[in-house]
């Protein structure tokens, strides 16, 4: 049930005001959103400043993925028995530290320590803040809270490619990592001088930790090497060719064995690192798998989009990026109505429209060809992007209905873990789509490319006039190339189409939801 009269006893804000709290914890959290997209677009830089091939150097990615993977689950329980604030501040620190070393790195080695290190920080950003905002602001207020949060959670990732690419262009690689560190420290600052750890929360600790620390070994054990090695053959398999290797079979089968057990040995705990029955609230299981839908369309389209306009219609990486800008534009002006609606309109109403607006973006993306403009581009990116704040901000709202209240931090670990994986699913599966949908389109458009076929012949002919010097090798050349941007474009198209399918297969769910009552600690 959920707690009756809400009271502030544990809130972070103290005698500051509420909306300063939000500030000052959306520092780190940009930092941290910015920092999973800002590598990507700069690899090719880094391998090449550090003497790496690509495959070496993508292991800067997938380093910090893993660890970040590892942390999260686990936050809700390290911050319960460190201590909130110093939890949290831990986190920034380290994050900050070793993004200093990311950018000071001579080698590819030690970048990769560095980004295992800063991925051990920033997984314990997301999860301690919005446990902070949960508690720190009354129901009525807690959509506005979460909506504002959540501009830096949803725009971070629209901005991370552009922002990474400028400065590698225009700067030097280092800076995508040494930009991180005035942040990290200004927020180290305001956090240690206005963030309060409110009395409740140490009772909390003292009563775990009464009669001694029991580490739950097993169960850590457990979720690294379960959520370790599934983020490891999400980021690793289509480099590695999927399961011809040796590698992604051995990664796989761990995962899966560890994941399984790990259900199994955390429900018999008194005690566990990762409180799995909180799953059992049906609110909590349903707005998790929500979030991990919002991972799957948000870090999923924010990948395909400038993808496709780079590979098919070869734009630049910076333009490219910038085709997103309209969509962060758009989740600005809707996230703040997204906020106000929150705590006054049943969430099912919400939700639900929001999560057809994203089919309806998606529907859109699957009339695309490669005669699209800009615009067009920019358009799809703006349908799905105002509907985004309408899902994260109820999800945030409605996943703390009926939780009792010293479980927030649990809560909001699970909740992180579920929009991550649900991005490194939706990337992974998206690019093995790609590759295998481009190939069953190019043979089919080959098919019909043979002398027996008049249209072909009268095509090549007319090709062959046009290219001018060079004759029908030429022309072969030019034709092959078209074919290989038509089946791509195809690829591209059917992908948006397999997103779009499962978002409306998830809708109906939006109905079993549970409306809180505004008199619980998790009500909205």
């Amino acid at each position: 049930m959920a707690q009756q009269g809400w009271t502030d006893a544990r809130s972070a804000a103290g005698t500051h005001n509420r909306w300063l709290i939000v500030a000052i914890i959306s520092m780190a959290t940009f930092m941290e959103v910015l920092d999973t997209s800002i590598a990507n677009v700069s690899l090719t830089h880094i391998a090449g400043g550090l003497s790496a091939s690509q495959d070496e150097a993508a292991w800067v990615l997938t380093s910090y993925l893993v660890a970040n993977a590892i942390v999260i689950p686990i936050s809700g329980w390290l911050s319960d028995v460190i201590g909130r604030k110093r939890y949290y501040m831990i986190s920034v620190a380290l994050f900050t530290v070793s993004s200093l070393c990311c950018g000071l790195a001579p080698n590819l080695g030690l970048l990769i320590v560095a980004r295992l290190f800063q991925g051990i920080g920033g997984g314990g950003l997301a999860p301690s803040e919005q446990s902070i905002l949960a508690d720190t602001f009354p129901p009525a207020k807690r959509g506005q809270a979460f909506a504002a949060y959540g501009v830096v959670v949803v725009v971070g990732p629209v901005l991370g490619p552009t922002l990474g690419g400028w400065i590698t262009d225009n700067i030097s690689w280092h800076w995508i990592f040494l930009i991180n560190v005035p942040i990290g420290i200004a927020s180290l600052f305001l956090v240690n001088h206005f963030l309060c750890e409110p009395e409740a929360l140490k009772q909390d600790r003292a009563k775990k930790l009464k009669g001694g620390l029991r580490v739950d070994y097993i169960g850590f054990a457990l979720v690294a090497l379960g959520l370790g090695c599934l983020e490891l053959t999400l980021d690793r398999g289509e480099r590695d060719d999927w399961f011809s290797s040796g590698f992604i079979i051995a990664t796989s089968i761990i995962s899966v064995v560890s994941l399984v057990s790990l259900v199994f040995w955390e429900l018999a705990r008194k005690d566990p690192i990762v409180d799995i029955r909180m799953l059992g609230n049906r609110n909590f299981a349903i707005t998790t798998l929500f979030m991990m839908t919002t991972g799957v369309v948000l870090f999923g389209t924010t990948v395909l989009i400038p993808q496709m306009l780079q590979q098919v219609l070869g734009y630049t990486a910076t333009n490219a990026g910038l085709a997103l800008t309209t969509g962060g534009l758009a989740t600005l002006i809707a996230m703040p109505i997204a906020g106000q609606l929150a705590g006054r309109v049943d969430t099912r109403m919400l939700l639900i429209p929001a999560l057809l607006m994203q089919a309806v973006a998606l529907y859109y993306m699957t009339g695309w060809n490669t005669q699209i403009s800009y615009g067009d581009a920019s358009f799809g990116r703006l349908l799905s992007a105002a509907g985004l704040p309408f899902l994260f901000v109820p999800i945030s709202i409605a996943a703390y209905v009926g939780l009792p209240a010293n479980k927030t931090n649990e809560a909001s670990a699970l909740l992180n873990v579920s929009r991550n994986l649900g991005g490194s699913i939706g990337i992974s599966l998206a690019q093995a789509a790609l590759i295998e949908r481009g190939q069953v389109h190019q043979s089919r458009i080959v098919e019909g490319l043979n002398p027996l076929n008049p249209d072909y012949v009268q095509g090549l002919d007319q090709l062959t006039q046009s290219v001018g010097t060079g004759g029908t090798d030429a022309a072969l050349g030019t034709l092959l190339g078209q074919i290989g941007q038509q089946a791509q474009m195809l690829a591209f198209l059917d992908v948006f189409k397999a997103i779009m399918i499962f978002v409306l297969c998830i809708v109906p769910l939006g109905l079993l939801l549970r409306q809180g009552k505004s008199k619980g600690h998790g009500a909205a």
